[in-house]
């Protein structure tokens, strides 16, 4: 029987190859457990390492807790992220943001919010169009507040979510216990 190569081990502290450990140690303590986006990410250590450093500078950007919220999911919608959408719902919930919005975002609406909604668009214009944004969402997000500091966040954050939808991806990464009750489906966006 040969080994099919597209599947992936769900590492924990004792299977993890030695340099990743450490890292899902922290990810343990971090999170009451260890994602198991994490336990797949231990395969690459580095990998694993990069996105735990990742997480945390996205937190520690510009954007309030609604902001972050907004990148996170239009990436997540966009890449139609089976693990990451019900992930972040639980995690948005517990940073308090609005049920509303969090709907919203998982459903690909129009936010009520004029200036979440004009991060939405920068958002999917830059991940649809590789790092380019078009003129007019451009405006429109210079216009309603936004820097070119947050356009560079964007970029971070997009970073950050490219790395783990695409790992989800190709591992078919089960949901966490925890966010099994915010299971999303593309095809119903």
């Amino acid at each position: 029987m040969s080994e099919n190569k597209s599947e992936y081990t769900i590492h924990d502290e004792q299977s993890a190859p030695e340099k990743a450990k450490s890292l899902l140690k922290s990810s343990k303590e971090d999170f009451g457990m260890i994602p198991n986006l994490h336990g797949i990410m231990a395969e690459a250590p580095t990998l694993l390492e990069g996105y735990q450093k990742l997480h945390a500078l996205a937190q520690d950007t510009s954007f309030n807790k609604e902001e972050l919220t907004v990148v996170w999911q239009t990436v997540n919608v966009e890449h139609e992220c089976h693990y990451c959408v019900p992930a972040h719902t639980g995690i948005a919930k517990n940073m308090g943001v609005d049920d509303a919005l969090i709907e919203a975002l998982r459903n690909d609406e129009t936010l009520s919010d004029n200036k979440l909604n004009v991060l939405k668009n920068a958002v999917l214009s830059v991940t649809r169009n590789r790092g380019r944004i078009d003129d007019d969402s451009l405006s429109e997000f210079f216009n309603v507040g936004y820097d070119r500091q947050q356009l560079l966040e964007i970029v971070l954050i997009l970073s950050q979510k490219v790395m783990s939808n695409y790992t989800n991806h190709l591992a078919n990464t089960p949901v966490d216990e925890p966010f099994e009750k915010y299971k999303w489906n593309p095809e119903k966006v």
